[in-house]
């Protein structure tokens, strides 16, 4: 209470009767509260709230450097506090020694809400001062007594943490953030409150209120809170600021909630405003990037995992390139970063670009050890079929493999038989084709073993080959089984099907197929099953209905025409 403060000689009574007050519930609670607020008190006087002994950072000094026994020494000695700072000093006493409940109970004694007022005014005037250097009055409060309180308010969200009590932990550990807020709207100016530990007691506060509301389950206001730690002046230092981007980035990336934009009010026009989460977490990782490469904080290999995750899922692979491409040498090891920026390019079929990378990996070191760019290189050079040097890459992986997964075994196998297949309609002569055409059936028919009939690719290329074989039986066994796997949801297996019957003859068969394909598919992805279709019918010799079919068949392509020729055109107007 203002105006209150313990005597020299009654401290060590003082130190009993608080731990008496930690061991009293509902009467005896306030009768001991009267004894030691009673301003007749043996061991109470009233003077100044602003009075604050220089031996209390001296007790302070010593709790912060863990000597418990002799702050308590200086206790007993005698210090002049009053009611308050007296509670905050045996709160964090006892919460430093492990009494999480005894610590809570001295801070429910503490009447923060009517001291909210004096700190706010104490806060904003030592801010002022700072700004214009002009004479003030002497505050309601010391800054050091607002230092000790607001680090009772921290340990007490701190003891409620310990206990569980998630939302009444970030409830009042938010109380610290409304107060200086409230006191500085506009920020706090830089080493604010260095010579009292209150700038540092904020920081921490900042960055523990998301991580409450996430433990109490409460996303939002998680998100909020980040927000709020980020885009408010609240002096942190570098490293903390890079530490609470990244914490939010991933819990945009996988909490699995959704929230709404920010508002960002002042913003500067034309500047970039995330949408959705997965734009916010991929904003802020690139940030985070930019003051790696800035040497602005210590460097962190995981905020390139995250970004690659974020931009992969959304498609946008080509920018991903680019962020590895701008990494400072040593971010990442050599291959690594060879091999990334290649599956980046892969993705967006600048194969010639993903193999150059790749080579650059292969030409040197143990093949052993280079297994996943090898296997890489042979589906860049599946990619295009006119290349050779696929077969020989995914024959080195295999060489290598040393035993392991027999998924990634079966994997090379059918980059193998795929890369013989491609060189086998290549070749020059008879003799070649018929052996490269053998070795490419046996290989993918190994394939579709190792994954045990579960993969659609093996499946659907051991059907390719048999076909172009013209082995039409097997081709069409492979196909059957493809289209069942697949549960009909991919429209390459139904026209392959379609296909493969349709070689066979069996006509009405083929088109029972593409007819089961189009009610199946959109409109827009028609295309090439409506020309099968009518292929097919003039195969039977049913012209009139083949015309019909192609009639339809125009018909998509004119209104894909029109709507892309729309889009184009808004786009340039826009």
């Amino acid at each position: 209470m203002e105006g209150r403060k313990i005597e020299r000689g009654g401290l060590r009574g003082f130190v009993r009767r608080m731990a008496m007050e930690c061991l009293c519930s509902g009467e005896q609670l306030r009768a001991a509260d009267e004894i030691i607020r009673s301003p007749e008190s043996a061991i109470t006087k009233d003077c100044s709230a602003s009075g604050y002994s220089s031996r209390n950072g001296e007790i302070e000094q010593y709790l912060d450097n863990g000597n418990i026994e002799e702050a308590e020494l200086s206790l007993r000695e005698g210090v002049c506090l009053n009611y308050e700072e007296a509670r905050a000093l045996l709160g964090r006493l006892e919460y430093q020694r492990g009494h999480v409940e005894a610590a809570l109970r001295v801070f429910d004694g503490i009447d923060i809400p009517a001291l909210v007022p004096k700190m706010k005014i104490s806060i904003a005037r030592k801010v002022d001062r700072r700004k214009t250097r002009s004479q003030w009055d002497s505050p309601p409060m010391p800054l050091h007594a607002v230092s000790l309180l607001m680090e009772a308010i921290y340990l007490k969200s701190r003891a409620l943490h310990d206990l569980g009590k998630f939302k009444e932990a970030a409830q009042e550990c938010r109380m610290i953030l409304d107060i200086v807020e409230a006191a500085v709207p506009e920020g706090l100016p830089a080493g604010f409150g260095k010579d009292c530990k209150l700038n540092e007691i904020i920081c921490k506060a900042v960055e523990l209120l998301p991580e409450l509301w996430k433990l109490g389950g409460f996303s939002l206001e998680a998100i909020s809170s980040y927000r709020r730690s980020l885009l408010n002046n609240w002096n942190l230092d570098g490293e903390t600021i890079a530490r609470i981007q990244k914490e939010f980035a991933i819990f945009l990336l996988y909490s699995g909630c959704e929230a709404r934009p920010p508002n960002l009010h002042s913003q500067l026009d034309g500047s970039f405003v995330p949408r959705n989460n997965m734009e916010e977490a991929i904003l802020l990782l690139m940030i985070l990037l930019r003051k790696f490469n800035l040497k602005r904080v210590e460097r962190d290999p995981t905020i390139m995992h995250h970004l690659t995750f974020a931009l992969s899922i959304s498609g946008q692979l080509k920018p991903l390139a680019v962020q590895f491409e701008e990494l400072l040498p040593g971010m990442l090891d050599k291959r690594e970063w060879s091999y990334n920026v290649a599956l980046c390019y892969l993705a967006e079929e600048d194969d010639s670009t993903a193999l150059n990378l790749l080579k650059r990996i292969l030409k040197s070191g143990d093949d052993s050890d280079n297994f996943k760019e090898l296997l890489l290189a042979s589906k860049a050079c599946t990619e295009r079929s006119a290349h050779t040097e696929g077969a020989s890459y995914a024959q080195r992986a295999i060489a290598n493999m040393q035993g392991g997964c027999e998924q990634l075994a079966g994997v090379a196998d059918l980059l193998l038989g795929v890369n013989l297949s491609n060189q086998a309609r290549c070749a020059t002569s008879d003799t070649e084709r018929a052996s490269w055409q053998c070795e490419a059936l046996e290989v993918l028919e190994n394939a579709e073993k190792k994954m045990h009939g579960k993969d659609p690719r093996a499946m659907y290329s051991l059907s390719l080959e048999n076909a172009d074989q013209r082995k039409l039986d097997a081709a069409a066994f492979y196909a059957k089984k493809l289209v069942k796997l697949e549960a009909g949801s991919e429209l390459r297996s139904w026209l392959l099907l379609a296909r493969i019957l349709s070689a066979q003859k069996q006509f009405a068969d083929a088109e029972t197929i593409i007819d089961a394909a189009l009610d199946q598919t959109g409109k827009w992805s028609q295309g090439d099953l409506l020309r099968t279709k009518a292929r097919i019918q003039a195969a039977r010799g049913q012209l009139r209905n083949a015309v019909e079919t192609y009639t339809k068949l125009l018909a998509v392509i004119q209104l894909r025409t029109k709507s892309l020729s729309a889009g184009i055109f808004l786009a340039k107007v826009l």
